[in-house]
């Protein structure tokens, strides 16, 4: 005989709401990992339609930014300043590439390392999207406030100092919160 679900097998409490389990640690919510996320998340929303107009995904875009930097830097460097696996940078490197917005060559000391540069068309587009990105900041800028801005930054800046001081027990960092 078929039986019914009861709440409880359901997971929901007896206010019909999700029942809560409790665990010995603090709750997601106010992890540090989950308050960075939602905290990024709420900025990019505010830009992802910019970049939607021009045709860029947000790495696309943050590799642009980072190769307008600099005049031109080793792929294994660039997927560490742009915070990108390799295997990604790669698909992106092509698709940047096909659409002509950098280019890519061996590296003279070592032809099997790869050395990218933003092209003359690249640095036209971050010259195109840069006002809206401006106005984007300024925009979060008068809503948040300058100085706790200013502080949000330096706080976030402090914090990854001193992280890095600490290392990582697995040399890699990790998603456990």
């Amino acid at each position: 005989m078929a039986r019914n679900k009861s709440s409880e097998d359901a997971g929901l409490g007896p206010t019909g709401r999700p029942a809560v389990r409790r665990v010995p640690m603090r709750d997601f919510s106010r992890s540090l990992p989950m308050s960075l996320l939602r905290a990024r998340e709420a900025v990019m929303r505010q830009f992802r339609p910019a970049l939607r107009d021009h045709g860029l995904t947000e790495q696309q875009w943050r590799i642009l930014r980072a190769l307008a930097s600099v005049e031109t830097i080793e792929v294994t460097e660039l997927a560490h300043v742009a915070f990108l696996l390799g295997p990604s940078l790669s698909r992106i490197l092509r698709d940047l590439e096909a659409r002509h917005l950098i280019e890519r060559r061996a590296a003279q000391a070592d032809l099997r390392r790869g050395v990218v540069s933003i092209s003359a068309k690249g640095l036209k587009l971050i010259e195109t999207v840069a006002p809206t990105s401006e106005a984007i900041y300024a925009a979060i800028t008068r809503s948040f406030g300058a100085r706790k801005l200013a502080e949000l930054q330096a706080m976030l800046h402090a914090l990854e100092g001193s992280l890095a001081d600490m290392g990582a027990r697995d040399g890699e960092g990790g998603d456990i919160e």
